[in-house]
């Protein structure tokens, strides 16, 4: 088994589904020893089986590469769960066997969100940089979207969902020693389509953690998203909070230009914060976990899944990285 505390704050790459001979070789021609799969293409209409897992995990490490994590399950394995719906006892059964299968697996991360109703946008071709494309969101936009789902749900509910939902897996995740990696909304705003959301800001984070305070349970720190909650402020005080409690169990690196309610993501480095600031900040928390691109803007003669954007970031990333290891040396 994997031992994640043994490892040093590295750079992966991820947000694959997953992993054919070219996203291998361009891992590890970008130098990273660890990959996360993102929603990965696996069988299963409600469930992901052992033999599948690990396959996967040993696909990665026949070809030099570790298996860090899966993120997301198909949103069809747990939408009645959020929605507290008739037919969440049994996605809860097979979500408790999924975890089962990864722990059996030595898959040591499940990453997570609570959107029922997914990621918004308003744009998917927003020209950036040198006519790169990237994606935005503006709240006026969408504030008087119809409902996504038969009804308005309100917060109360969702965190009630949200509470059944822990209480019932963390005590799985314990024995088998996967841990659950919590999402930001995304967009981080209080409801869309008529459905609330818990985690836009640093309260709902806390209470999720206070509540439910398994060492299996901590937080994929998407710092897009944190970046994005108000326009950079409070991105530190979290990772200083956070992970000076060892929740932040991996980060996603991108950030955006703007808030919550209007932004645009863009390259790494031209956004809110100062990118050096933040490592420098997950260094001295004693952040050891991994590091990926996401989100990256599309540039000339790009793949479908963005070699040419995920290569900048990730070449951007490691150096940063090596730049805060010398600084602290």
């Amino acid at each position: 088994m994997l031992n994640l505390d043994a490892l040093p704050m590295r750079v992966g790459v991820g947000q694959f589904s997953e992993l054919t001979d070219e996203q291998i070789a361009f891992a590890k021609q970008c130098g990273a020893e660890d990959v996360l799969l993102n929603t990965a293409k696996l069988p299963g209409e409600e469930r992901w089986e052992f033999k599948d897992l690990l396959r996967l995990r040993t696909r990665a490490e026949d070809n030099g590469l570790r298996l860090f994590a899966l993120e997301n399950v198909p949103t069809r394995f747990y939408d009645k769960i959020m929605l507290g719906a008739e037919g969440r006892e049994q996605q809860l059964e097979n979500m408790q066997e999924t975890v089962r299968n990864m722990g059996r697996a030595g898959i040591p991360i499940l990453g997570y969100h609570w959107m029922p109703n997914s990621v918004w946008r308003t744009s998917w071709e927003r020209p950036v940089r040198g006519g790169a494309i990237s994606n935005a969101f503006e709240m006026e936009l969408v504030k008087d979207a119809p409902l996504t789902h038969s009804r308005i749900y309100n917060e109360a509910e969702m965190w009630a969902n949200y509470d059944w939902y822990l209480e019932r897996m963390l005590p799985v995740c314990d024995e088998y020693n996967v841990r659950m990696a919590l999402h930001p909304d995304d967009p981080p705003v209080p409801a869309l389509g008529g459905i609330a959301r818990l985690f836009h800001g640093f309260e709902g984070f806390k209470r999720a953690m206070d509540t439910h305070p398994s060492k299996m349970h901590g937080l994929d720190f998407c710092h897009g998203c944190w970046s994005e909650m108000r326009a950079g402020a409070g991105v530190l005080e979290a990772i200083e909070y956070f992970g000076t409690r060892g929740r932040i169990f991996y980060v996603h690196l991108r950030d955006v230009r703007g808030s919550a309610e209007n932004f645009t993501e863009c390259f790494i480095g031209e956004g809110n914060m100062n990118i050096f600031t933040v490592m420098r900040t997950l260094k001295r928390v004693g952040f050891h976990g991994l590091l990926i691109d996401d989100h990256v803007p599309h540039m000339v003669n790009d793949s479908p899944w963005g070699h040419r954007g995920r290569a900048f970031a990730t070449g951007y990333i490691s150096a940063m990285l090596h730049a805060v290891n010398t600084v602290n040396e």
